[in-house]
């Protein structure tokens, strides 16, 4: 049956004002950060999502909390939808970062986690929505991490080709997540 599965990556934070590869760390949103949450809100709020499902990171609780404040639709926190733990070197500067993000497509951070393992780890979530969603519209709030593990899964982009391009924020992504069946 699948599910229409709709991302949204956390609004604009102060880090993001900062320049900076937050990571693991919480993150708080930037008064811009809060307006794009309500836009998200005003978009989505009546869009016939049943769930929404957030990282545990601050930056992305708030924004789904902004978003659909006051409404019934319930909001599911999971840290699997967390972006790629970088260790160490969360919360440097992102330029700095990102220069050598190819090297630890495999090879995790100092201290933290490969871009490989975060794809598995937001995996492991997408194999767990059938159980309960099949069939419904849920939105899913995360990071570039959960948006890679998203469109090599359901479109089958390669994440050695996404690690090379730029990910390019727009509002919201649609997808249809086909159950997996026993065979693979």
């Amino acid at each position: 049956m699948g599910i229409e599965l709709v991302f949204e990556t956390h609004s604009w934070s102060e880090d993001n004002d900062l320049g900076l590869a937050t990571g693991w760390l919480p993150g708080k949103l930037s008064e811009r950060g809060r307006e794009l949450a309500a836009q998200l809100g005003e978009r989505r709020r009546d869009n016939g999502i049943t769930a929404v499902f957030t990282s545990d990171l601050y930056r992305a609780v708030e924004t789904a909390t902004i978003a659909f404040d006051g409404s019934e639709v319930p909001i599911l926190h999971d840290w699997r939808l967390r972006e790629c733990d970088y260790g160490r070197l969360n919360g440097m500067p992102a330029a700095q970062l990102h220069q050598h993000k190819q090297a630890h497509l495999d090879h995790p951070y100092p201290g933290g986690e490969s871009w490989r393992q975060a794809i598995a780890r937001v995996n492991g979530f997408l194999d767990d929505l059938p159980s309960r969603w099949s069939g419904q519209r849920i939105l899913v709030i995360g990071h570039v991490a959960t948006a890679w593990a998203i469109e090599e899964r359901v479109n089958g982009v390669p994440l050695e080709h996404q690690i090379t391009h730029p990910f390019a924020w727009r509002e919201g992504w649609e997808y249809r997540l086909q159950n997996r069946t026993s065979e693979g």
